[in-house]
């Protein structure tokens, strides 16, 4: 388990005293005592961010994703400051710097995006510096203009001139210095153009590459945590391994699917561009208080029990069960999958069957009730009786070194990712650790967090080391909602929480998609492929399987506990298979749709339009061009909407007037190939049956 970082300027605070005790057991009362604290610097760094928990634990990066840093930065009286950003690498030496913008004028609030390029522990400072020639540029131009100690002004322009060239700088650069350091001492020109040669465009150039900085005072270097790109990038697809291939035999049984089925119909999937293939449990399921289909209580001699249901005689979390294969089965699996260009995702369950192996082994890793008999899981109103949960409480340590085992068992096999049931119903100081020793011993594991709970614990598991979280996206159809939360992960919870978005789970099965029909689908699906770095669906969102189980949120019929053939012919009349593939396939065309920092949101003039956009500078992308998307998606899947957009030309990176009423900017829908020449204020109409969106690169006129 790694150590809590604590900022280098600041001083670790000190433990508190302990108080004497009298022969009769009452404190005695003690002062208390001052924490210590660190200096602040001559030009003040305050308010910086990303930091998580005063650098507690590091922010959230990923290779090639540029991050803004923002601090502010003052000081006394009215010299001009100025600040610049470093980025510091793994081997803990500077690795970029960053000028710094003044995003807020009057609060002294600066800006800057660094770029980590490989993974590892970096770290970042932010430096306040004292700007002499940004003082004596304002100073100079004020008095000489009123006629004001013109020679001295001119006087003192040189001598800073002549410093600023002494350093090492280009020849070219220190030729340029030198120059205007001459022209303002040259009292044959009028006072006007010996300052114009002191503060000419070149001058200024220069002097904002290699600015002459005095009183450099930076603040912390505070901890980032840099991963591989998938895990802020990825086009995830949930399926049950044994529904693949299922079928029922010549006397009407089911016949299970195997590993080597599910393989054999993942050329279906990649074909629609996605990335990650996501396996529920794999394991052997107990038969002790199996549920049946619908989440029956009395399972049916054919009835295969839920995956969730881990362990039998034949092993748990580290076994396959019998009826899908052996680990020679799966190895095919993830050499298939790799061949086709995806990762292979497990399921993390950390529960129990009454039959797994720990309930007799390690009775003591589960919660005894008064009766003698071990508590089931329970969800209120859900009840899992075929579920016993853990209890960290009595051996947190034999806990601890079996799961680690086990993923140590599925890892050496090639899985790279873990979908982590339930975290929450965990101790965050058990998964801290975990994710801590497997930062260090397989970085390239990712882990996302199952974790449909209140805000503070979904943000917390991010900061303590889940790579990827699900969201609140699943139960938000409002506009107004979307666009409040997709303001929130980008802007306000980026440094610790990465969103995958998904429509629908096996678990869940909303009111939209179960009232809006293909619609709804097509609608939800186009948003959590533009508006999240990383998006997933289950399996069958293809053939818009929307019927629920009366009285709750998830399918009928649920694959949980049954096998489910599907007919995948009729998918195409659906459209919906064609619609993923086109998503992934302008998700791998846009930098500007894998990232997350990005997002900004555009007024529209309908209550049920959205429209909302992501854009990548050249500095930025990893093409070195600028790269803009447009979104306008019609939320409502009944009816056709229509509406004025109102475009942030700013966010765009289009120049122009945004009250101009000719063409600022060429828009090429991605999904149909049609371009439109727009102004800030265009007019979209849009039929959810037909183009519930429009998928736009933009670029100026």
């Amino acid at each position: 388990m790694t150590a809590p970082h604590t900022p280098a300027t600041a001083s670790a605070p000190t433990a508190a005293p302990t108080s004497p005790v009298t022969d009769v057991g009452t404190p005695v009362a003690t002062a208390p005592q001052p924490a210590p604290f660190a200096s602040i610097g001559r030009i003040p760094v305050v308010e910086v961010t990303p930091v998580v928990e005063d650098g507690r634990w590091p922010a959230k990066g990923t290779v090639g994703e540029a991050f803004p840093v923002r601090a502010t930065v003052f000081r006394e009286g009215h010299d001009a400051v100025a600040a610049t950003a470093v980025l510091v690498g793994p081997d803990g030496r500077d690795h970029s710097r960053a000028p710094m913008q003044d995003i807020a004028p009057g609060l002294d609030r600066y800006e800057a995006w660094l770029m980590p390029d490989a993974p590892g522990h970096w770290g970042f400072r932010v430096e306040g510096w004292s700007d002499p020639y940004g003082t004596w540029s304002h100073d100079a131009t004020v008095k000489i203009e009123a006629g004001v100690d013109v020679d001295l002004m001119l006087t003192e322009g040189a001598l800073l001139l002549d410093r600023a060239a002494a350093r090492d700088l280009p020849q070219a650069g220190a030729a340029v210095l030198i120059d205007a350091a001459t022209a303002l001492r040259d009292g044959g020109r009028p006072a006007g153009a010996r300052l114009a040669a002191g503060t000419s465009p070149e001058v200024r150039r220069i002097l904002a590459e290699h600015p002459l900085r005095d009183m450099v005072s930076p603040s912390a270097t505070y901890p980032l945590i840099v991963h591989r790109q998938r895990a802020l990038v990825g086009s995830w697809y949930e399926i049950f391994p044994r529904s693949i291939g299922a079928h029922r035999d010549e006397n009407g049984e089911w016949v299970s699917g195997t590993l080597r089925t599910a393989a054999d119909g993942l050329g279906r999937i990649a074909e629609m561009g996605f990335d990650v293939v996501y396996l529920t449990p794999i394991h052997p399921i107990g038969t002790t208080n199996r549920k049946g289909r619908n989440n029956t209580l009395e399972a049916q001699p054919d009835d295969p029990g839920s995956p969730y249901g881990i362990g039998s005689p034949d092993g748990g979390h580290d076994a396959i069960h019998p009826d899908l294969g052996t680990f020679e089965d799966f190895d095919h699996l993830v050499a298939r999958a790799r061949e086709l260009g995806m990762e292979v995702a497990l399921d993390l369950a950390l529960q129990a069957s009454p039959d797994h192996p720990w309930v007799t082994e390690h009775p003591e890793w589960f919660t005894t009730r008064a009766d003698g008999s071990i508590a089931y899981a329970e969800n209120p109103p859900k009840k899992y009786q075929d579920i016993y949960p853990l209890n960290f409480d009595n051996d947190p340590e034999g806990i601890y070194t079996a799961v680690r085992d086990v993923l140590e068992v599925w890892v050496a096999h090639g899985v790279t990712a873990f979908r982590v049931d339930n975290p929450h119903t965990k101790p965050l100081s058990f998964w801290q650790r975990l994710l801590a020793e497997f930062q260090t011993t397989h970085p390239e594991v990712i882990f996302l967090a199952e974790a449909f709970t209140r805000p503070a614990m979904m943000r917390t598991l991010g900061a303590i080391g889940f790579h990827q979280s699900y969201t609140y996206f699943t139960w938000r159809t409002a506009k107004a909602e979307i666009g409040a939360y997709l303001t929130e992960l980008a802007h306000e919870t980026d440094d610790r929480l990465r969103p995958a978005f998904w429509p629908t789970t096996h678990d869940i099965l909303t009111p939209y998609m179960q009232q809006g029909g293909t619609a709804a689908f097509a609608i939800r699906a186009v948003l959590a492929a533009t508006s999240s770095p990383t998006w997933g669906i289950y399996t069958g969102y293809e053939l818009v399987e929307n019927v629920a189980r009366p009285g709750a949120e998830e399918q009928i019929d649920n694959e949980k506990y049954e096998f489910k053939q599907r007919d995948w012919s009729g998918a195409p009349s659906l459209g919906i298979a064609d619609l993923l593939g086109t998503l992934n396939a302008v998700r791998k065309a846009h930098p500007a749709l894998q990232r997350l920092r990005n997002v900004t949101i555009h007024p529209t003039s309908d209550e049920q339009i959205l429209c909302f956009s992501k854009r990548l500078t050249a500095a930025q992308s990893p093409t070195g061009e600028e790269d803009t998307i447009v979104v306008v998606l019609n939320l409502d899947p009944y009816t056709t909407r229509e509406t004025l957009l109102h475009l942030d030309l700013d966010a765009l990176g289009i120049p122009g007037d945004p009250r101009a009423p000719w063409p600022v900017m060429a828009a090429t829908d991605e999904l149909g190939g049609e371009t439109y020449l727009w102004g800030a204020e265009p007019f979209v109409k849009l039929d959810p049956h037909s183009r519930c969106a429009h998928i736009l690169s933009v670029r100026a006129l």
